[in-house]
């Protein structure tokens, strides 16, 4: 069986400034890392970590 791994990409939401994550997303977790220093590190969530994070991020703001 095969696993799914997108490799490496960078987030839509990158900025020309060089202000950048990557994100890599297999069938079992999501990870992140600095763009800038791909050495140093990433770290990794499952799936529904990563959705709650992505849903907090687009939620509207409940303080108006």
């Amino acid at each position: 069986m095969r696993c799914h791994d997108t490799g490496w990409f960078k987030s839509s939401r990158s900025s020309a400034q060089g202000q950048c994550v990557e994100v890599r997303l297999t069938d079992h977790a999501v990870s992140v890392r600095d763009s800038k220093d791909p050495d140093g590190g990433d770290f990794t969530v499952d799936h529904r970590a990563w959705s709650a994070f992505l849903r907090h991020l687009t939620a509207p703001d409940a303080t108006g």
